[in-house]
């Protein structure tokens, strides 16, 4: 129900993850937290991330995006049971950028639009 009422009004759950939260994955969130149709958060896979991936957070993403080839296996060997119906997108972005780097908020704004229709039609709000 809560899923057709976000398809119907456009509004798309996008969850960011990469190692441990702290750098990439809370960029990508910030960067688009304010993209019009977009609900956004962010997750890591290590066992001392700032907010680790749970079954709950992915059961609420619509899309989530991988910084690594890594986290993409990672989380398919760790929560395979919950991605079943989930689309998977690796950014293939290495660690090696601070928290809202320009550098990295530049790459993120080229790689991130291309998997978010709504965003296609409406344009880059942040251009």
């Amino acid at each position: 129900m809560k899923r057709a009422l976000r398809e119907a009004s456009g509004v798309r759950n996008v969850l960011f993850i990469c190692s441990r939260n702290r750098l990439r994955s809370p960029t990508a969130e910030q960067v688009f937290a304010t993209w019009p149709g977009v609900e956004t958060s962010s997750a890591g896979l290590d066992h001392d991330a700032e907010n680790p991936v749970t079954p709950e957070l992915l059961a609420w993403a619509d899309l989530i995006f991988v910084m690594e080839r890594a986290h993409r296996t990672r989380l398919s060997t760790k929560f395979k049971p919950h991605l079943h119906d989930k689309r998977v997108v690796c950014l293939e972005i290495p660690d090696n950028f601070e928290y809202m780097d320009p550098a990295l908020v530049r790459i993120l704004r080229m790689k991130v639009p291309p998997h978010l229709p709504s965003l296609q039609e409406g344009g880059n709000p942040a251009a």
